[in-house]
């Protein structure tokens, strides 16, 4: 069982006390103003008697992979844009617009939006920050055609996927290893 937040202080308390994973929705804003509340959870956890190196850490965006950015945004923009207007009202947010979706979709937005190439690079972005174990990137938002999803989910696990594992796996194995523990006398 894994238990989801989207900014909520106390989710994240709740998550760490009781030791189980954490999933981290990055749905708006830049990803970096979700850094505290993994530490907050990862420091909860220790104080709680849990080793927070065990728990698990995901992060969840919206998701879409094209052969090239300008075919992601063709596809993904106009759906995804009009959702967030309308959910917007709802919420009493102010409208987006076309320069709100570019800065969502910047290197340093919360959209993993565009080539393979790109997505990985937010996503290996985002491991950086928060060194989780799973991503999990919402790709049908909207109203996006159905062929472009299953487009975007093949090319997410024919490209992304390899280029962000072994870039993890890379970086893994070239971080310094920690020293030996002194012998006990």
């Amino acid at each position: 069982m894994w238990i989801a937040v989207g900014g909520s202080p106390e989710s994240v308390v709740r998550a760490g006390t009781l030791g189980l994973p954490l999933t981290v929705a990055i749905i708006g804003g830049r990803p970096e103003r979700f850094v505290p509340l993994v530490e907050l959870y990862r420091e909860t956890a220790a104080r709680a008697g849990h080793d927070p190196s065990s728990l698990p850490v995901a992060i969840n965006t919206h998701a879409f992979v094209a052969a090239d950015a300008a075919g992601a945004d063709a596809a993904f923009a106009p759906s995804y844009v009009a959702m967030m207007r309308r959910i917007g009202r709802e919420r009493g947010w102010p409208p987006m617009g076309r320069e709100q979706y570019e800065a969502l979709r910047s290197p340093r937005g919360a959209l993993a939006v565009g080539s393979p190439q790109e997505v990985a690079e937010k996503i290996l972005f985002e491991h950086e920050l928060f060194g989780h174990q799973r991503y999990l990137g919402q790709m049908s938002v909207g109203a996006v055609a159905q062929r472009d999803v299953l487009r975007s989910i093949e090319l997410f696990a024919t490209e992304v996927a390899p280029l962000v594992r072994d870039e993890v796996a890379r970086r893994t194995a070239s971080a310094p290893s920690a020293p030996a523990a002194a012998p006990a006398r």
